[in-house]
């Protein structure tokens, strides 16, 4: 991988993660596009690669709510009481993913990573988003919510935003979307819910990365064959984890203003537009989207 391959996929990793948008899905158009699935091994690793500079994003949050974090964790020593709430809301949300997650990682990438699906994905997240910003509107005849802050949170709202976000593992859905939408249903005001959206990526995009890092060295230990790192080389992904880290930082300092402004209606038709150019590049064979092989050849056949 080249050192200019590396800042443009760091790039779209970074502006995607946290943007309603499924990063899934702009990474596989930037992957084709660059020429970088032309072998299964390599594409392989290219998969792993988006996988982890993951890392960069998740710092990125970790610094911009770091007053947050500092707040959980003096909540776990017995400091701050909110911070302690927060914390056991994280946790309660992220559980869902954690355990549903490892268990059907393998399952969804081999069924659901397809062009089929990852459109549909696309397209019907457009829908969800319309329908998400009607209702919090009241233009289906019901009185508007009372907007709640992050505070307010009770552990069954974290629950249902946590049970949302098990609905990001179909592949061009966007954890994002789901988490940033579940808030919405339990009355968040959007700069809460994308908060609460961001922290909750913190364990939930930390496991992912973890896990299929470990997944993608572990293979190519019993393999024999070269890792992501022996492929793609150490630089590459340090140039792509630190573009990640810078690019997500100011996407999301741009996404809360611009929530508090237009709302989720905007993304909805760049979905559509999105889903509209890839279904016609993958007709037209420029594009192809397949299950990752990031695995065993028995596990392989996933935003």
């Amino acid at each position: 991988m080249e050192w200019w391959h590396a800042v443009i996929l760091g790039l779209v990793e970074g502006i995607t993660e946290y943007l309603p948008i499924s990063s899934t899905g702009h990474l596989i158009l930037a992957s084709s596009l660059l020429g970088l699935n032309d072998t299964a091994e390599r594409k392989a690793a290219v998969d792993a690669f988006n996988i982890v500079i993951q890392g960069g994003a998740i710092l990125a949050v970790a610094g911009l709510y770091r007053a947050r974090v500092a707040q959980m964790l003096r909540g776990l020593i017995g400091r701050d009481d909110a911070g302690l709430r927060l914390a056991t809301n994280l946790f309660i949300a992220f559980l869902p993913a954690a355990v549903l997650g490892v268990l059907l990682d393998d399952w969804i990438e081999a069924r659901l990573f397809f062009a089929g699906p990852v459109l549909f994905a696309l397209g019907g997240g457009a829908v969800f988003m319309w329908w998400l910003e009607a209702r919090r509107s009241g233009r289906f005849g019901l009185p508007p919510r009372r907007q709640l802050e992050i505070d307010d949170l009770s552990p069954a709202q974290a629950l249902t935003i946590g049970l949302m976000q098990c609905v990001a593992m179909w592949p061009g859905t966007s954890r994002s979307m789901m988490t940033i939408g579940g808030g919405y249903l339990v009355g968040l005001r959007p700069a809460a819910a994308a908060e609460f959206a961001f922290l909750l990526g913190l364990p939930t995009l930390g496991g992912a990365c973890v896990y299929k890092l470990l997944k993608n060295l572990k293979h190519a230990s019993e393999t024999g064959t070269p890792n992501l790192f022996d492929q793609l080389g150490w630089s590459s992904v340090l140039i792509g984890f630190a573009v990640a880290t810078v690019s997500a930082a100011l996407a999301v300092k741009w996404l809360v203003g611009f929530l508090k402004r237009r709302g989720l209606t905007p993304f909805a038709y760049y979905r559509l537009a999105l889903c509209a150019v890839m279904l016609l590049m993958v007709w037209r064979g420029v594009v192809s989207i397949e299950p990752p092989d990031m695995g065993t050849p028995a596990e392989a056949a996933a935003d």
